[in-house]
């Protein structure tokens, strides 16, 4: 919304008339730049993510450990608010706590997660 009434405000002075465009021009190229940078990020991102499956090709995964390491790859580089843990894995995955941390402590031993801290306040991150 606020570009859009940006656009429109950098197009009234031309209305005017005005023939000088560059508040326009301006207003224009910075919008352009704007999204290349949106769209490089987002090309790095795809990237980033296909690499990391290229790299496990091999490695057999069950469908909850998919869809939970596709999560934790959609979420970035800020991942998870407080990381992975074992109830948002459950949560996530839609299945018991038990068979979310049989998932996970086989995730960590293949070494695609590393573990931070210790006990109920485990939080987990892929090694990417």
């Amino acid at each position: 919304m606020a570009v859009r009434d940006e656009y429109y405000d950098a197009l009234q002075g031309l209305s005017r008339g005005d023939l000088d465009a560059t508040a326009w021009l301006n207003w224009f190229l910075e919008q352009v730049a704007v999204a290349c940078a949106q769209s490089a990020g987002t090309a790095e991102r795809v990237l980033q993510k296909s690499r990391f499956w290229m790299r496990l090709a091999r490695t057999h995964l069950n469908e909850r450990q998919r869809e939970a390491i596709n999560a934790l790859l959609d979420a970035g580089s800020d991942g998870f608010e407080g990381g992975m843990t074992n109830k948002k894995y459950a949560h996530l995955t839609h299945v018991s706590p038990a068979t979310a941390q049989r998932d996970l402590a086989e995730l960590l031993e293949r070494g695609i997660l590393r573990a931070q801290g210790a006990g109920r306040s485990v939080r987990y991150d892929l090694v990417v």
